[in-house]
C-alpha cells in the first residue's frame, strides 16, 4: 500500500468522529427504547463530573428504600480521595441515558450510556465494584475516558445495592464485628445468582453498541472492557466469553473466583478469627494472630500510632463481605450462631453445595482478547497471591493446557491473546487509604495508564510491557528494574 494511503487511513481513524452537531436522545432511544424502562436521556453540556447532574443524587430512585440506590456515594468506593483524582482539564458536551433494562425478571439491572459530541470512534463499557451502582466508574473510569472521546457505558452486575434490616432476618449481615446495625443486601435474595455478573457486563456491552451506533451512524472500531474489584471480575469474564463484543481489557484488582481453595470463602475467616487477639496485643506483628492472618495470605499490617491498616479493614470490609458471600453461596450455615470467623469452606464441601454455587461462575482463565491486570501488594480485601497472581496462574495453566491439547494451534504462545499482571508495590485495595497510611500507592493512576498501552496494543500492535512490579513512585516501565512479581508485598 502507498504510504500516502496508509497516512491518509490512519488519519482518518484518528480524528474525532463528529459528522453532526450532537447525537440526540431521539436517535439513541429511537433504537433502545425497547429495551430499556424507565429511561431518562438528556442532553449535557458536560459529561465529567464537574457537572453535577452526571451522577444522580444518592437515593434517587422513586419507590426504593434508602441505601438501595447509592450514586453519589458508590463513585467514591473506587477512587482517591479529592484532589488525587482523574484531573478534568476541559468540558465534555454529550448525551446521557440512565435506564432500567427492561429483560430483567428482578426489575434491578441498571445502564448507563454517556455518548460525547466528539467521539473518537471507540466504546468502553465499565463493570462495578461490590454491589455498586452503575456510576461506580464515575470518578475513576467515565471522567478519563470520556475526556479522550470515548463513549462509555456501565451496568449494575443486575442488582441493587442494600438495604437496612435487623438481627431477626435469615439473610442480614452485621456491618461490622462491633456495630450492632444488620444490612440486607439485594444479590442475597432469591434471583440473584453472582452467575447474573457476567450476562449484565455482556447485555450492557451490546445494548451500549447498539446505542453507539443509534447515535453515531455507525458502530464503535473498538470495544474495551474495564473494572474494579467485582467489575475486575466481570471484565475477566467478557474477554473470556465474549470476544465478538470486546477488544480487550483492564482488570483493577479483580476478584479471582475458584471453587478450589484459596478463595474468599477460604481466606476471610482466619482473617476474621484471628483480628480480636491480633488488637488485644496492640497490634503486635509478633503475635501469633498476626502470624495466622499473613499465613491466611494477606499482606503485613501498617500501625500508624493507634490507627492500623488490618484494622480499617476488619470494620469495614471482612466480616460484611464473608457474610453477604457466604448467604449467597451456603444459605444454610448458621452465620453468628455457628461464627463467621470459625466458617470452614473445605468441611462446609461435604455440608452445601457451596462448591458448586462457586463453580457456577468462577473464572477460567481461558482470555480470548488481551487483558492487563493491575494490582496492588498491600490488598488486605483480595490478597494478591489468592486473586491477581491466582489468575494469572490460571491463565498460564488454560494456555499450557491447550497447546498440549488438540486446539494447539488457537493458543500458540505467539498468537493466543496477550496478557499481563502489573503489580503495583504497596497498591492496596481502597485507595482513599492512603490518606491515613502515605506509605500506600494508589492503583487508579497505573490502572489507567495499563487501558491507554492495552489501546495501544490492540489498534496498533505495540508490544505491551511485560509483567512487572511497578516500583514506588514509579510507573508501568518498558524495561522494568522488577520483572515478574515484587519481591515483598510492602516496602517502608
Amino acid at each position: 500500500m502507498p504510504s500516502k494511503i496508509r497516512s491518509a487511513i490512519l488519519l482518518l481513524f484518528l480524528v474525532p468522529f463528529s459528522t453532526r452537531a450532537a447525537v440526540t436522545c431521539a436517535d439513541v432511544l429511537k433504537v433502545l427504547g425497547p429495551e430499556l424502562a424507565d429511561a431518562t436521556c438528556f442532553v449535557s453540556t458536560d459529561l465529567t463530573t464537574n457537572n453535577p447532574n452526571t451522577t444522580p443524587a444518592n437515593n434517587s430512585l422513586p419507590g426504593l428504600p434508602p441505601f438501595a440506590f447509592t450514586p453519589v456515594t458508590d463513585r467514591g468506593v473506587i477512587a482517591p480521595s479529592a484532589g488525587k483524582r482523574t484531573p478534568i482539564t476541559k468540558a465534555v458536551p454529550g448525551l446521557q441515558i440512565n435506564a432500567r433494562i427492561t429483560s430483567d425478571p428482578t426489575g434491578q439491572a441498571r445502564f448507563l450510556l454517556r455518548l460525547p459530541n466528539e467521539w473518537n470512534g471507540r466504546l468502553v463499557v465499565a463493570g462495578a465494584s461490590g454491589t455498586r451502582s452503575e456510576f461506580n466508574g464515575d470518578f475513576a473510569w467515565s471522567d478519563y475516558v470520556v475526556q479522550k472521546g470515548y463513549a462509555y457505558a456501565s451496568q449494575n452486575k443486575g442488582v441493587l445495592n442494600l438495604q437496612l434490616s435487623a438481627a431477626t432476618d435469615p439473610l442480614a449481615c452485621r456491618l461490622a464485628p462491633t456495630v450492632p446495625v444488620f444490612v440486607h443486601f439485594y444479590d442475597n435474595d432469591p434471583g440473584q445468582p453472582f452467575t447474573r455478573w457476567a450476562e449484565f457486563m455482556i447485555r450492557a456491552g451490546e445494548l451500549a453498541r447498539d446505542g453507539v451506533k443509534a447515535g453515531y451512524g455507525r458502530p464503535p472500531r473498538f470495544t474495551y472492557a474495564v473494572g474494579t474489584s467485582n467489575g475486575g471480575y466481570q471484565v475477566r469474564r467478557a474477554v473470556e466469553t465474549a470476544p465478538e463484543l470486546f477488544d480487550g481489557g483492564v482488570d483493577w484488582e479483580g476478584t479471582f473466583v475458584d471453587e478450589h481453595a484459596p478463595n474468599l470463602l477460604t481466606d476471610l475467616p482466619p482473617a476474621i478469627l484471628n483480628f480480636p487477639d491480633y488488637a488485644a496485643s496492640g497490634f503486635s506483628a509478633a503475635s501469633t494472630a498476626a502470624k495466622n492472618i499473613e499465613a491466611a495470605g494477606y499482606p503485613p499490617d501498617i500501625v500508624a500510632g493507634t490507627a492500623s491498616l488490618w484494622a480499617s479493614y476488619n470494620v469495614q470490609f471482612w466480616e460484611v463481605t464473608q457474610c453477604q458471600w457466604q448467604k449467597r453461596l451456603d444459605p444454610a450455615y448458621d452465620t453468628y450462631g455457628s461464627g463467621t470467623g470459625t466458617y470452614n469452606y473445605v468441611s462446609r464441601l461435604s455440608f452445601s453445595d457451596v462448591g458448586a454455587q462457586l463453580a457456577a461462575f468462577a473464572t477460567t482463565g481461558r482470555i480470548q482478547r488481551p487483558l492487563i491486570t493491575v494490582a496492588g501488594t498491600m490488598d488486605a480485601l483480595l490478597p494478591i497471591d489468592h486473586h491477581a497472581r491466582a489468575y494469572a496462574r490460571q491463565v498460564e495453566a488454560a494456555g499450557a493446557h491447550e497447546r498440549h491439547g488438540h486446539d494447539h494451534r488457537d493458543w500458540d504462545r505467539d498468537r493466543r491473546p496477550t496478557y499481563r499482571l502489573y503489580e503495583v508495590q504497596n497498591g492496596n485495595h481502597i485507595e482513599t487509604f492512603q490518606d491515613a497510611f502515605p506509605q500506600l500507592e494508589l492503583l487508579e493512576p497505573h490502572a489507567q495508564h495499563a487501558f491507554d498501552l492495552l489501546v495501544q496494543h490492540v489498534e496498533r500492535h505495540a508490544p505491551l510491557p511485560p509483567d512487572q512490579c511497578v516500583p514506588r513512585g514509579g510507573a508501568i516501565a518498558d524495561s522494568p528494574a522488577q520483572p515478574g512479581h515484587c519481591a515483598s508485598l510492602f516496602v517502608p
